[in-house]
């Protein structure tokens, strides 16, 4: 490695945390750093180059050094980097404002901005918890989560997860959240059979409802794709069944978009698979491209007006962020929202997800692949020790970590959940693009779980 390389490392291992990063590992390997990319490569200092088959952690969009989104920051950056919106406004914030009202499910109307997608869970909670106090049921305090959620990193997103590996450690911090089961059809919690199963899932969220209803403020969803579970995807018409049983109980359903938003589906929103409108709806991911933390939690009218009163009324939503509705960023989301429009970039998505179909078939054929996920460029591979029974890899043997280093060795960057390994490439890339990575993938997984194949080292940092 140069000399550059060996200072960073070193400059790296002295003072950077990194997260979800095992640092033990991760320094008694050669760890990568990024320099530069372009389009949907990632380049390291060194000159290596990597397909970002994440997409950067599930967000980016047009890929990397796009000149329409680079030359929207340094125009903004031009008039001014940042102002406060507490008590004022700005041009691109109201501007993006009006665009997220547009393109979000019809009676989406206000926009609240954020700097991050577990900030916006964060708000879309104290929200509802605030809502219900204005009014007249103070007692409707408690949420709803589905089991193995992830809605970020903050307290109140933890208390709403149910990812015992990330959240365990902090139970003590959390306020307590009823659980009820996600659709994991391939390995499904009541043991039914999704042709004959009729949503059986759903008979623990209604009786739930049912009979605590009065006390539950909010249900957070995960619509149409649970992500850091696994990308565990939702059968058709199980979300709209949701929103019925919300709507029934009076229960505020609060849909967490963050990582499904902005065409990641192949649909702008998930929540639009079912034709459903949340009452709070989370974002922030590809908002901007992938470029700026922006995020948003937009609302209804009916929870925005719950907060309206007199200055003596206290009814102000007392919470923000010091860079909320930050300049550079919302004009570089303004942008993206262009592109995404010139391109006709979510038909394009959907367009190219069947064809990334036809070629994850392929993978059908590998004896270790037990299941195959997939709702537009979000896609999950589960292997399995024995197909035949979905028998699991232990924890211990880091399957999914090894397939993910061999895939970095062949040239792209992966990062698996657990025993899940994740491919989400950049919307845009080309076929050309998405044929590369499928062979590289394809690659990996063969490798690793039959062509007994070693990879560099044991340590493995890139994942969970």
């Amino acid at each position: 490695m140069s000399d550059e390389y060996q200072a960073l490392a070193e400059k790296s291992k002295s003072y950077l945390w990194n997260s979800f990063t095992q640092m033990q590992g991760y320094h008694e390997d050669q760890p990568i750093i990024i320099e530069s990319g372009e389009g949907v490569k990632l380049r390291d200092v060194t000159g290596r180059e990597f397909y970002d088959g994440v997409s950067s952690i599930w967000l980016n969009v047009h890929g990397h050094n796009v000149p329409e989104l680079n030359q929207a920051i340094t125009e903004q950056l031009g008039k001014i980097a940042h102002s406060t919106i507490l008590g004022m406004a700005n041009v691109p914030a109201i501007e993006l404002a009006e665009q997220i009202a547009r393109l979000t499910p019809d009676g989406l109307q206000k926009v609240f901005y954020s700097d991050s997608g577990a900030t916006s869970v964060e708000i879309a909670i104290k929200m509802a918890f605030q809502y219900w106090q204005h009014r007249g049921k103070p007692e409707k305090q408690s949420f709803v989560t589905m089991n193995n959620a992830y809605h970020g990193d903050t307290i109140g997103a933890v208390s709403v997860g149910a990812i015992d590996l990330y959240h365990k450690a902090y139970s003590k911090l959390l306020f307590q959240s009823y659980r009820v089961e996600y659709p994991y059809c391939y390995r499904c919690p009541v043991g039914q059979e999704l042709s004959s199963c009729a949503f059986a899932c759903l008979q623990q969220v209604e009786h739930l409802l049912e009979e605590k209803g009065s006390e539950i403020a909010g249900f957070l969803i995960e619509p149409i794709v649970q992500g850091a579970s696994g990308i565990i995807t939702m059968p058709a018409g199980f979300l709209a069944r949701l929103r019925e049983l919300c709507t029934k109980h009076d229960v505020l359903m609060i849909c967490d978009e963050v990582a499904t938003g902005f065409g990641r589906t192949g649909k702008m929103f998930a929540c639009e698979y079912d034709g459903v409108t949340p009452d709070i709806m989370c974002m922030g991911k590809g908002l901007t491209g992938g470029y700026l933390p922006v995020a948003a939690t937009v609302t209804t009218d009916e929870v925005y007006d719950a907060f309206l009163g007199t200055y003596e009324s206290k009814k102000t939503f007392f919470h923000g962020h010091s860079f909320a509705g930050n300049q550079l960023g919302c004009a570089v989301a303004l942008e993206n929202l262009k592109l995404f429009a010139e391109r006709d970039l979510v038909n394009e998505v959907a367009r190219k997800s069947a064809y990334l179909a036809e070629r994850l078939q392929q993978f059908q054929e590998l004896a270790h692949v037990g299941d195959i996920r997939q709702r537009g460029f979000m896609i999950g591979i589960e292997l399995v020790r024995d197909k035949s029974t979905k028998e699991e890899y232990e924890w211990q043997e880091k399957i999914g970590l090894i397939v993910s280093r061999r895939a970095c060795e062949l040239g792209m960057i992966i990062r698996p959940l657990g025993n899940v390994v994740v491919f989400m490439p950049p919307l845009s890339s080309t076929e050309g693009e998405l044929d590369a990575m499928i062979d590289i993938l394809y690659q990996a997984v063969a490798d690793i779980t039959e062509r007994g194949v070693q990879v560099r080292s044991e340590t493995l940092p890139y994942g969970l």
